[in-house]
């Protein structure tokens, strides 16, 4: 796997797979170690604490190590591992473009149009994600490098 343009944003499927081991895991921490360029959102972070919960609910994570997670995240953004973007008016309405525009192309849920405009806003090139709808929407979108 490789990411090449800069800056890149990592939607909550990315994010997932370097907090929680998954196939794809080793390959990309592999091709993110040492970059600065890195940029999430709150709506990964609180979707991610989402699929930690999720995990608890069905046995395959306990809860202390679900909060062991979710403090080590927290602590990653706020030692600027990083780049955070924040959820705004301004980010609100872009999705809400890009859910008029795209809608007849492919099927955008309302957080997969928050985190393109979030990436488009944030000045991403780059887009990694391993959610093919969301894959397929960045596409129709035509903005970014994709990473999936």
């Amino acid at each position: 796997m490789r990411i090449g343009s800069s800056p890149a944003y990592l939607d909550t499927s990315a994010l997932a797979k370097i907090y929680v081991t998954e196939p794809e895991s080793p390959e990309l921490e592999e091709a993110l170690v040492g970059r600065r360029d890195l940029i999430v959102s709150d709506l990964v972070i609180t979707e991610l604490i989402s699929l930690l919960v999720r995990r608890v609910r069905t046995g395959q994570m306990t809860p202390p190590g679900a909060r062991l997670l979710y403090r080590t995240v927290l602590r990653d953004v706020a030692r600027e591992e990083f780049r955070s973007i924040e959820l705004t008016r301004s980010v609100h309405r872009e999705a809400e473009r890009l859910m008029m525009v795209l809608g007849d192309r492919v099927s955008l849920r309302a957080a997969d149009g928050l985190h393109l405009a979030l990436a488009a806003l944030a000045g991403a090139r780059t887009l990694v994600t391993f959610d093919r709808r969301m894959a397929a929407a960045a596409r129709a979108m035509g903005t970014f490098e994709l990473v999936e």
